[in-house]
This record gives C-alpha cells, structure tokens and sequence, in this order.
C-alpha cells in the first residue's frame, strides 16, 4: 500500500502513523508541503516533492491523503480524482457553497466512492452503540435534539491564532469544527436540515479579556500553530467567532439546538436525542452513552472512560476504531464504511447555511440548495 500526503501538520501524521501501525503492508513514499511540520511522523527520509502532480505521477500511489489546509482541498482533490487515486479528505472538504457543487459535480464524474472522509466521530463507539439504538427502533421516529461542542480555552485560543482564523481559509469555524457534529444528527434524522437560523459572535477572544498573568499566557500558547500563525489569541487579525447558537429543522420534521463555545474550562461535548418512544443521551468527552425507553426501562448504559478505548486517546478512541475501518475497507474485507464523502458536503452545506443565517440575520431555506445539489445524483 503505497501511500502520498499533502499536508504533513500533526492531524495528518497522527493518521498515518496509526494507518501505518495497523496495516504493515503500507508505506508513505512521498510528501508535498511547503512547510512540513511533522516530517518525523512519517520518516524524515520520505521524498518531498515541489507539485503534487510531480508526486503522483512518481509514485503512482495507492493512496493518496489529503491533510492540507482545508482552501487547498478541493484543487488537491480534483488533482487525485484526475490521476485514478484513491483519496481520503480531511474534513471538512470544502470551504464554501460554490466549491460544495464543484466537488459534487467532480464526484458525480468520477465516483463518489473514490473519496474517503476524516469525519472520524461516525466512527466512534458512542455512534456505534447509537446506531445499533436506533436500528432496534428503540427511540422510534426523532422529535427533537439538543447538542453542543465546547471546546477548552488553550484550544480555543489554538484557533484564534492559527490559520484557522481566517474564514478564507478554513470555511469558518462552524465548518472547520462541528462539521462533525452536524453530519452526526444528519445521521442520527436520517435526513438534513430544510431551515436554519443562528446567532454568535466573538465575545471571548477580544482585547478586553486578554490574560493578565503567566499561567493563562501558557494555557493560551500551550497548542502550537506554524503555518500562517499568529501570536495573541486576544488581538489577532481573525475574523471567526467564538460563540454560536444555531437552530435547525430537518426534512424528516425533526429539530435541533446546537451551541458551540471557544472559551470553557470544563469542555464537554453533549447530545440529547429525543424520539417519540424513548431518548438517548451521551457525551463525547465525558465518556457516556445512556438509552432509555418512554417507559422509563433503560435499554443500553455505556461508560466508555475504562478499557482500551479510554486509553486510546485522539477523538475519545475514535481515531483507533476510524484507521481500523478503513484499513479493513482498503484491504477489501469490507465494502462498506459509516460515513462518505457525501455525508460530508451534506454537513458542510449545513454549516455554511448557519454562517449564512448568522450574517444576514435571516432564516435560511436550504429547498433550493439541495434541489442544485440532488441534480448531481451522488445518491443512489
């Protein structure tokens, strides 16, 4: 399994590192990355090519992992779709509407099963165990969800200094981050999201609450960014927001609050899924999972922060049980994965929909945008 990356930062040597743990057989051959960060993750000997095209053509590659900043994703991609290599994305894909349909468009040429997604929380034992859930009917049809994904203040102010500020570069944060999260509660409707409203700002990361003092200077420092970075969460030229509040209704009639925060000491990131039979509630970084039926009986109570999982570490052991499932598809032991590179423009075109309704201060019906999208047929 010879394998080629653009992009060599931490997420993407993190990756590769497992995928190459687990399936022996499989090599990197080749790098492209103007400022490779992580060189060492996969070998310091591995060759760096100038073009990514150069590198395809070199290597002929089994493989090919897109890990670059997400503004270069979908050039990149096009790059692997034209060269017959098989690709697995970075989430998110894409960064806006208008390449959303680019990529479907692509897809629709070349197969929207040559692309594998980083959208690694579908793999996660909590969706595992959600999923078995919802397939015994358990809940019955979805009514209502609530959810949210705060993360911690060193990682939010990671965000505030590294490229990742910049919408331009990374779609915005409710793209680059809960992107995730929204493909989740696509999954768990089985449908996606008709309207949307939102609201957020940025709040926190402002000069008026910049630290005082050394222990909170570390915190803010303590994630290290390289590419395009600055060095003052609190001042930086970004233009992403720190708070968000959204609200979504599903086609299925379903409807959702979600609420993501950059600044909270105690993070959790917390779902409750009710069904008109009985709810389920869990919580990524708490380690939990709890289904009960309307009649009060409970029909599954998980606590995920012992065993192996517990230890694996990365996405609450998700990046494990990800690697583990798409080796297993590339060695062809299996013809199906949880989630696509579909499901990821569904939840990215959700996010960008909120970002539209935050700025403009609207409603957004998405009736239209999906009427583009569906012309592409990238779903059987």
């Amino acid at each position: 399994m010879r394998i080629v990356t653009s992009g060599i930062g931490l997420r993407a040597g993190h990756v590769l590192q497992l995928m190459c743990d687990i399936m022996p057989e499989a090599k990197v051959v080749g790098y492209y990355d103007p400022q490779p960060t992580h060189l060492d993750m996969i070998g310091t000997d591995t060759p760096r090519y100038e073009t990514i095209q150069e590198m395809l053509t070199d290597t002929s590659p089994d493989l090919f992992f897109v890990g670059s900043p997400n503004e270069f994703h979908l050039e990149q991609i096009k790059l692997g779709l034209e060269a017959g290599v098989r690709i697995f994305a970075e989430k998110p894909v894409v960064v806006s509407m208008e390449e959303s349909f680019a990529l479907a468009k692509l897809l629709a040429q070349y197969g929207s099963d040559r692309v594998m997604v980083g959208l690694v929380l579908r793999y996660s034992q909590h969706m595992v165990d959600l999923r078995h859930a919802l397939s015994q009917g358990v809940l019955g049809p979805i009514t209502s969800l609530e959810a949210n994904e705060h993360i911690a203040p060193y990682h939010g102010a990671f965000f505030m200094r590294d490229w990742r500020r910049m919408a331009h570069h990374s779609g915005g944060f409710m793209l680059e981050k809960c992107c995730h999260d929204l493909d989740l509660y696509n999954m768990v409707t089985a449908s996606r999201p008709s309207r949307v409203a939102s609201f957020g700002a940025r709040r926190s990361f402002i000069p008026q609450h910049a630290s005082m003092n050394n222990a909170e200077t570390e915190i803010f420092h303590r994630k290290k960014s390289v590419w395009n970075s600055v060095d003052d969460p609190f001042h930086s030229d970004g233009d992403i927001i720190d708070c968000q509040t959204a609200l979504l209704e599903f086609e299925s009639g379903a409807s959702m609050t979600f609420h993501t925060n950059l600044n909270v000491p105690d993070e959790h990131r917390r779902f409750c899924v009710m069904g008109a039979h009985g709810m389920a509630e869990g919580d990524f970084v708490r380690g939990y999972l709890k289904v009960t039926r309307r009649d009060g009986t409970v029909f599954a109570d998980h606590d995920y922060t012992k065993g192996d999982l517990a230890k694996a570490g990365h996405h609450y052991g998700a990046d494990h049980l990800m690697v583990t499932d798409i080796v297993r598809f590339l060695r062809q032991e299996t013809d199906h994965l949880p989630v696509g590179v579909v499901d990821a423009l569904e939840a990215g075109i959700g996010a960008l929909a909120l970002d539209q309704a935050r700025n403009s201060g609207q409603v957004v019906d998405l009736t239209d945008i999906w009427s583009r999208f569906d012309q592409y047929r990238l779903r059987g």
